[in-house]
């Protein structure tokens, strides 16, 4: 199975999920069928034989989560709650002066200068989107503009062009 968001199940989730296997393997000791399961539990014929075979090997242990799939990440959590402390000081704080921004180059040399980690940017963007930091579109804004020149573009020169 595929998650767009490339998560996966979360805790929660799986738990969920392991308590129907565990109820799967109470009405296997029962004696019911795996096809009958399926109707009862409301799951494919495939997951209840699948799920049959494990109890009949080892029980209803046999069919409790193995947790979280994948390959565990790098960053580990005390990583994260510095990483966290870190970008809430912002980029001045790291030495970058030019502008207030965070962006993930920048994310990625804080941390690889901290913990000698590289991550990929769009690693590095699912981790910051876990720890709850949203991706922000900039707005982008001249240095040289000018409100009142602005101001008055927009009372002048555009109530022209509308005009017509």
């Amino acid at each position: 199975m595929r998650y767009p968001d490339g998560g996966g199940l979360t805790a929660v989730e799986r738990a969920r999920r392991e308590r129907v296997r565990f109820q799967a393997a109470e009405m296997f000791a029962a004696g019911m069928r795996p096809p009958q399961v399926a109707r009862a539990l409301r799951v494919s014929r495939k997951s209840a034989y699948a799920w049959h075979a494990a109890w009949r090997q080892g029980g209803r242990d046999a069919l409790r989560s193995k947790g979280p799939s994948g390959v565990a990440s790098r960053m580990q959590p005390g990583w994260r709650a510095w990483l966290a402390r870190a970008l809430e000081q912002g980029p001045a704080a790291h030495g970058w002066t030019e502008d207030q921004r965070w962006t993930l180059a920048r994310v990625s040399v804080l941390i690889a200068r901290r913990f000698h980690v590289r991550f990929s940017q769009p690693q590095l963007s699912r981790i910051l989107r876990q720890m709850g930091f949203p991706v922000q579109v900039p707005v982008h804004r001249a240095v040289e503009r000018d409100e009142e020149q602005v101001q008055q573009w927009r009372e002048e020169t555009w109530a022209r062009v509308e005009r017509r």
